[in-house]
């Protein structure tokens, strides 16, 4: 087994309310982690019959669905999501996400350069 092989578990991450107002979980982050990465990676999750809010990152993020399935807003456009589907979110571009489905929207992102506070706008 090789010991220089860096790993984490999802569930020995800590949970923390986003900007957005999502369940997060950092998987990946060169801030908290002992790694050189262009982006982070994290799992995120919202209620049943809620949504983010109305918000832009500086970066560019990429959804990927994991379970569920919910209504992208990417500025005046919209798409659906389902578990397995993909979508990109450019830099600078309001979006929010609605959880259009019966469970848990469970979804990961992965923010490029990495995700960091003074670049995540709220704009409602």
């Amino acid at each position: 087994m090789n010991s220089d092989i860096y790993k984490k578990h999802l569930k020995d991450c800590e949970e923390i309310i986003a900007n957005d107002g999502c369940q997060l979980k950092e998987l990946l982050h060169p801030k908290n982690d002992p790694i050189d990465l262009p982006y982070s990676f994290s799992v995120a999750t919202v209620e049943i019959g809620k949504s983010t809010y109305r918000h832009y990152l500086k970066q560019s993020e990429v959804y990927f669905i994991l379970e569920g399935q919910g209504r992208l807003h990417i500025g005046d456009k919209t798409t659906e999501l389902i578990k397995g589907g993909t979508a990109l979110v450019p830099p600078g571009q309001e979006q929010w996400l609605v959880n259009t489905g019966e469970s848990e929207l469970e979804f990961i992102a992965i923010v490029s350069p990495p995700w960091r506070e003074e670049d995540d706008v709220r704009t409602e």
